[in-house]
């Protein structure tokens, strides 16, 4: 996967020389809020879901992270040294290449490397900006279609097996509001709910 990402031969070689690669089990928590971060995860396989959590553990989803991709968050903790302020969990199982955190910085005289950095951070930064839209501009119905687009995507899978109460978690609301949602979108023949199951029939936007 990192000569799928990178090209410039010296720069693979300090990846090989200085990173390493981890793999965790689906639903496995990498980062934790508070946690310090002295590696920045590239995604080789799998996919990493990325939650922002403030101190009261109330939580909202932010965005996904697939094969060749990066947190910007988890940069700016390692260039900072500040604690991470997001949570990363494994969607799936996942593998991951660690790049010490002293090296994002070293490795910028590679012109592929910083602009791999600069990359991560624009999508990034739309993705962010996707979401404070979403919260500030749309109701909740929309708020959760897209949650539920997003994390069939992730499982590429049309089914979740999820309870009403982690969404609501997720999208920092309360269980009977998702419910009253979810039987709303089974009635327009959206999704079929089953016990603790999901399934996504349509992806048009809520009317």
């Amino acid at each position: 996967m990192t000569n799928a990402i990178f090209q410039d031969r010296a720069l693979i070689a300090e990846i090989a020389k200085h990173a390493r690669t981890r793999t965790i089990a689906k639903d496995t928590v990498l980062i934790s809020p508070g946690d310090e971060v002295v590696f920045l995860p590239i995604v080789q396989k799998g996919v990493l879901r990325i939650i922002r959590q403030d101190d009261e553990g109330k939580e909202i989803f932010l965005y996904h992270l697939y094969p060749g991709q990066t947190c910007a968050m988890a940069i700016n903790c390692c260039q900072s040294r500040k604690a991470s302020m997001v949570k990363a969990i494994a969607e799936d199982d996942t593998e991951l290449l660690m790049v010490p955190s002293n090296m994002i910085e070293e490795w910028l005289r590679f012109p592929e490397w910083k602009t791999y950095i600069n990359s991560t951070y624009a999508t990034r930064f739309a993705e962010l900006l996707n979401v404070v839209d979403l919260i500030a501009f749309s109701n909740m119905d929309k708020q959760l279609l897209h949650y539920l687009q997003q994390r069939t995507k992730a499982n590429n899978t049309t089914t979740l097996h999820i309870t009403h109460q982690q969404i609501a978690d997720e999208l920092h609301t309360h269980r009977e509001a998702v419910s009253r949602l979810l039987r709303t979108m089974e009635q327009k023949g959206m999704v079929k709910l089953g016990r603790n199951s999901i399934e996504l029939l349509a992806t048009n936007p809520v009317s």
